[in-house]
Parts: C-alpha cells; structure tokens; sequence
C-alpha cells in the first residue's frame, strides 16, 4: 500500500510528460512546449472545478489524447501507474482521506435527509400507499431528491451564488407548477406531469454537475457519462437491496413476524430515495472503475438492438402491418428509442475521436439509421392517430417527444456517415448530441407548464 510520501506532485508529474514527448519530440515533430501550455490550462480548468491538482493531471493528460497522439501514447503506456496515482496514493493522503470522510459524511447526512423528507407528507395524512397520496408523491418524487442531489453538487463545484439561485428558482418554480394545478384523480395531465418533471430537473442537475463548465461540449459529456453510471449503480443497489429485503423477510417469517408493513411504509420509499444520494457518491468515487463498464455494455447490447429493429422493420414491411398506438405501446416504443439513443451517446463518449472508422461504427450507424425508420413509422402512426380521433395530451406529447428524436437521429445518422466516409470528424457528432440536451429538458418543461391548462386537468 502507497503512502503519503509516495505521492508524486503534480509538476513532477508534467516532468515526466514533458520528459516523454522530449524524447520522441524528433520522430513526430511536436511542439511540446506549446502542448505543455495546453496541459497546464486543462489542468487549471479542471482544479477550479474542484478536481485535486493529481486528478486533474490525469484528467488533463486523458484530454490531451485527444489533440496529439503523443499524449495517447503516454497516458497509455502509463495507465497502471496512473491509475495507482488516482486510487490508491490520494486515498492514503492525510488531505485525500479527509475529503474523503467529509464527502461520505456529507452524503450520508443528504440520503438520511431525504429519507426523512419523503415520509413528511405522511405527517399531515399522504401516504404514498392510498390512491390520493400515491398520485402526489407520483408528481412530486422528483423534488424530494433532485434538489438535495444538485446541493450536494453545488457543494462539491463551489458554484457561485448567481448560478445557485438560479437552480434554486428552477425548483421552486417546478414545485408550484407539479402542485398548483387542479388535477383530477388519474388524469392524463397529471401522468404526463409525472413523468416529463423529472426529465426537465434532470438538466438542473446537470447544470450543477458541471460546475461551470456547462457551456463546453466535455463538461455536458461528462455529465452524460454521470447518467449513465449512475443508472448502473443505482440498479446494482436496487438488486442487492432486493435479495437483502427477500432475505430479512424469510428470517423474520420463521420467528413469526411479519414485516411487510414496515417494508412498505419505511423501507421501500427511504431506501428508494437515499439510494439516489448513495449512488451518486459513489460514481464520484470510482470513477473510473465503472466507466468502462458502459463501453461494454454498449459493444454488447448496440449490435443486438440494430438486429431487433431491422427485423422489426422488416416484418412490418413484409406483414404490411402498422403500430398500434396505444399508450402502453407508445411509451414502450419511446423507452426503445431513448434506449437506443443512450446506446448511441454512450458509444459516443467512450470513443477516442482520433481513432479511425471500424466495424463498431458501421453497426453504430445501423442502429441509428433503423431506430430512425422505426421513429418515423411510429410518428406516420401517431400523426395517423391524431387525424382520424383528434388530439389528446397523451398524443401531442407523444408526437413532440417522437419529433425531438427524429430530428436528433436524422443529424446524427448524416454526421455518422459523413465520419464514415472521411468527409467530417467525429467531434461534431460529439458537439450535436452535447448541444441536443436542453432540447428534451424544454420540451418535458412545456409538457409540465402548457399541457394542463391547454387539455384540462382530467
């Protein structure tokens, strides 16, 4: 196990660089001067952000792979003992161990906090069990989370105080309009509130992640990477919670007990919601252990989901056979779509953009090109739809958030192509799905404001 004393400064660390790009600097004709410059901002950027000057070295060296081949080459080559540096020298560092220890404490005071948040609207009667309770807490899950998890990252960047009252006014304002409106028990209005809030305080969220560095295509892609990390380890908790529940249910069984009322009044809703704040710090921590896990999920999942569409696009040319459109088909159609276009966004993020076109793209651009044709088959049934019975909330959102994709899987399937064949770069697929995001967080945002005083409250 390293020590304190082991741990290299970062100006040795840019030494050592510095050292390797001198020694090669005659075969590629490099200016490392220049790069060293280029290094030293990335490495400034990043430790305003709150990175420490060890991590964001590495960080910076990573970034830097992506300009010169020199870079690529020694963070490659160095990989071991700069993953060592990361996890195992910061963690025995006096200073390392000690932000450590505050975050976990931090954190573990949010989950706590937002366990104790989701059971006091059960002090004034609302229980998320009873129909009337379960569709308030089905509006306003989203803000007994999201809030405390954009504070913790509002901590964790030191944002200044004009952007934090901005997130704060984003909140308020997403409360009064999930809770201001009339609904009716069940209504269509209230369903699709239910479900585009938390899209539109997602982006909340991210603002806060990046912590100032979300007007660059690199912070918006680290918090897509964020997303999807937090996805995986929130469903390994998920699952491990649920063997433990399982387990803590036969165990009491065979003394007599039941405890299936404390299951569902306590442990399934705290434990739902701490779990977010659980998840979250951990892929703060372990970054870059769980980051190559999407990369292989998405090597293994892309090729069979572009075989499952093109079948389904097949038999539905031979069958002759349109969508049903119902809503339970819509919304598993959309799930598809959105599945495939993280798909798409994580093989985006894990791919180093210098790196010429292989066979992972070709099947990239099938997936994208069939999700396409299936999007469009589906809006031909949803505009179809909307003639013959008119327009209804579920429709019109359906529509618009079918539109959205179309419009981002028709650029990305042209920008893919053209990467393909050497006539654009892979960056600029990089820099359009970055710049997409907002677009789904201002249509869950009008769905949330417009959609119930324009199609009523039933």
């Amino acid at each position: 196990m390293a020590t304190p004393g082991d741990a290299v400064s970062v100006e040795e660390q840019i030494a050592r660089w510095r050292s390797y790009l001198g020694r090669r600097q005659a075969i590629h004709s490099v200016d490392v001067a220049e790069l060293e410059d280029h290094l030293r901002e990335q490495i400034a950027v990043l430790a305003d952000a709150g990175l420490a000057p060890d991590e964001a070295f590495l960080v910076a060296v990573k970034r830097m792979g992506k300009l010169d081949d020199l870079s690529r080459e020694f963070a490659r080559e160095h990989s071991e003992r700069l993953w060592k540096q990361l996890v195992v020298v910061p963690s025995d560092s006096g200073e390392a161990r000690a932000r450590a220890r505050t975050d976990a404490v931090v954190v573990f005071c949010l989950a706590v906090a937002v366990a104790v948040f989701i059971k006091v609207p059960a002090l004034f009667g609302i229980q998320w069990d009873q129909e009337a309770g379960f569709y308030f807490y089905a509006r306003n899950l989203s803000l007994f989370v999201l809030p405390l998890l954009t504070g913790y990252f509002a901590w964790k960047r030191r944002l200044d105080t004009k952007t934090l009252r901005w997130l704060a006014v984003a909140f308020v304002a997403a409360g009064v309009f999930a809770n201001v409106y009339p609904f009716g028990p069940g209504g269509y209005t209230e369903a699709l509130t239910a479900l585009h809030l938390p899209i539109a305080l997602w982006l909340v969220v991210g603002i806060a992640y990046a912590g100032g560095r979300w007007s660059q295509v690199g912070g918006r892609m680290d918090f897509i990477r964020f997303s999807g990390e937090l996805f995986i380890y929130y469903v390994l908790i998920a699952l491990g919670g649920a063997v433990l529940l399982a387990f803590m249910r036969m165990i009491f069984q065979a003394i007599g007990i039941d405890i299936e009322p404390f299951f569902q009044s306590w442990l399934l809703p705290c434990g739902a919601v701490g779990a977010v704040m659980v998840a979250s710090w951990l892929v703060e921590a372990k970054q870059s252990v769980i980051e190559n896990m999407a990369p292989v999920l998405t090597r293994l999942f892309s090729p069979l989901f572009a075989a499952v569409l093109v079948v389904f696009l097949g038999t539905s040319l031979w069958t002759g056979r349109g969508v049903d459109i119902e809503r339970e088909v819509l919304i598993a159609f959309d799930l598809l779509l959105v599945v495939v276009l993280g798909l798409l966004l994580y093989s985006v993020s894990a791919r180093d953009p210098q790196s010429p076109p292989g066979v992972f793209d070709v099947v990239q651009v099938v997936l994208v090109v069939s999700a396409l044709l299936a999007d469009a088959v589906a809006l031909w049934a949803i505009a179809a739809r909307i003639t013959e019975f008119g327009f209804t909330p579920n429709r019109v959102a359906a529509l618009g958030e079918n539109v959205i994709l179309l419009v981002n899987l028709a650029w990305s399937a042209v920008l893919y192509i053209r990467f393909l064949r050497g006539r654009g770069s892979f960056t600029g697929l990089e820099r359009w799905q970055t710049n997409y995001l907002p677009v789904y967080a201002v249509w869950a945002a009008i769905v949330v404001i417009v959609f119930p005083p324009v199609f009523g409250y039933v």
